[in-house]
């Protein structure tokens, strides 16, 4: 009776430890602040590294949405959550100040746009947007309603009138350049218009060739990192902004491909 008795009281110990253990770690993981971080999928990378260190430095968790420039924004002033919004060209923070949501922003670094095509160049394409027009080749643009490579690549082919012709021979318009990389890997495209660092990515390099433009065309297009005015983690978000633009986060974007925030556009 006395060895029973020893034991209930052992077991009601042992629960009850495990309850304030259970409970100590509950309250230790809310109390953990957390950023959302709305992050165009060209920057995702960097941004994601970025992110680790800074969640070891400061015990923080961060969580990034990723997606469209464009489509980030929407869900952004819709949902009135998250702390920061990287999109992928400065046009976006133009076209939507007005509205009330975006405020400061810092540069964390610069992309600009490049004809990209198969490993090798089969198709022995130029350094020349009317190569988008050959007869003889598959081609791929982003679409200008979705994200900043088709944004962008609106501009530069405006800018020399070839835009309607280019839109009505694609073979598809793309919604982000994830998805222009991966017509790219399937074989369904020899050539497309896209941001040049992602030609760089391990895993886009086995299969890709970047064929650099004329920087007076393509020019390099600021990365701004941008706070969101609604932000309920306000010295947090700032903090992490000076970190990304910190050399830290610089030598992160460089190491991705992209040119750095002291990059002198002209």
């Amino acid at each position: 009776m006395f060895d029973g008795l020893m034991r209930r009281t052992i077991w009601c110990w042992l629960i009850g430890w495990s309850l304030v253990v259970t409970c100590s770690n509950a309250t230790e993981q809310q109390a953990r602040p957390e950023l959302l971080i709305y992050c165009g999928i060209t920057m995702v990378r960097p941004m994601t590294e970025i992110a680790r260190a800074f969640e070891q430095k400061e015990n923080v968790k961060i969580t990034i949405a990723q997606g469209g420039s464009e489509d980030l924004y929407q869900s952004a002033k819709k949902s009135r959550l998250g702390d920061l919004y990287l999109p992928g060209e400065p046009t976006y923070r133009a076209q939507h100040l007005s509205e009330g949501l975006l405020g400061d922003f810092v540069t964390v670094g610069y992309n600009q746009m490049a004809i990209m095509v198969r490993k090798g160049n089969p198709k022995q394409v130029k350094a020349d947007l009317k190569e988008l027009l050959r007869p003889d080749v598959a081609m791929t643009i982003g679409s200008a309603e979705s994200g900043s490579v088709g944004q962008e690549t609106k501009r530069i082919l405006e800018s020399i009138g070839l835009y309607r012709q280019v839109i009505d021979k694609a073979i598809f318009l793309a919604s982000d350049s994830r998805s222009l990389n991966n017509a790219m890997k399937k074989g369904e495209a020899d050539v497309m218009l896209n941001w040049r660092a992602t030609g760089f990515f391990p895993d886009n390099a086995e299969v890709i060739d970047v064929i650099d433009l004329d920087p007076m065309l393509a020019k390099p297009q600021a990365l701004m990192l941008i706070f969101l005015n609604f932000s309920e983690n306000q010295d947090l978000a700032r903090r992490f902004m000076e970190y990304a633009a910190s050399e830290e986060g610089q030598v992160v974007f460089r190491k991705h491909g992209f040119l750095d925030n002291k990059t002198v556009v002209r």
